[in-house]
């Protein structure tokens, strides 16, 4: 019996040494943690830069439509008409050759609608505007507006 119970206290020592202790879990997470800390906000800022980059591109896209547009129709859309003539024909526009883009006016890409004007400021024929991340004018970085001039 003797024998046996040695072959048991082996067992149950070789079972506890096959496990992680608390202190070695803890300590692997802490190693997680701070690397995450570290790549995390390289890669949202990454992911930011990256909307910034397609509101731009959008704008751009609505400029050429809208260019597209007055060489048919004469003219800019109204304010009141909006960036939704440049895919439904208004009332009224006979020389209308449109749609002028794929698919619908798309929110900018922090889901906030584009600012459209015509006449646009400072004698401008039109503007495009996104106020960026935050959805107000003016600010910086991700909340810096977005315009169709420079």
């Amino acid at each position: 019996m003797g024998q046996h119970t040695a072959l048991r206290r082996a067992a149950v020592v070789r079972a506890a040494q096959a496990g992680f202790t608390l202190l070695e879990l803890l300590v692997v997470i802490a190693i997680i943690g701070v690397l995450m800390s570290y790549v995390g906000p390289r890669f949202f800022g990454q992911v930011g830069k990256s909307e910034v980059k397609v509101g731009q591109a959008q704008i751009d896209a609505f400029r050429k439509a809208l260019d597209a547009y007055r060489l048919d129709v004469g003219q800019y859309p109204a304010t009141a008409q909006g960036l939704t003539a440049l895919t439904q024909k208004p009332e009224g526009s006979a020389k209308w050759q449109g749609p002028y883009l794929q698919n619908s006016v798309p929110p900018d890409p922090w889901g906030h609608a584009y600012v459209y004007r015509s006449p646009g400021e400072q004698g401008r024929d039109y503007e495009v505007i996104s106020y960026g991340r935050d959805g107000r004018p003016g600010g910086d970085a991700e909340n810096a507006d977005l315009r169709s001039w420079h």
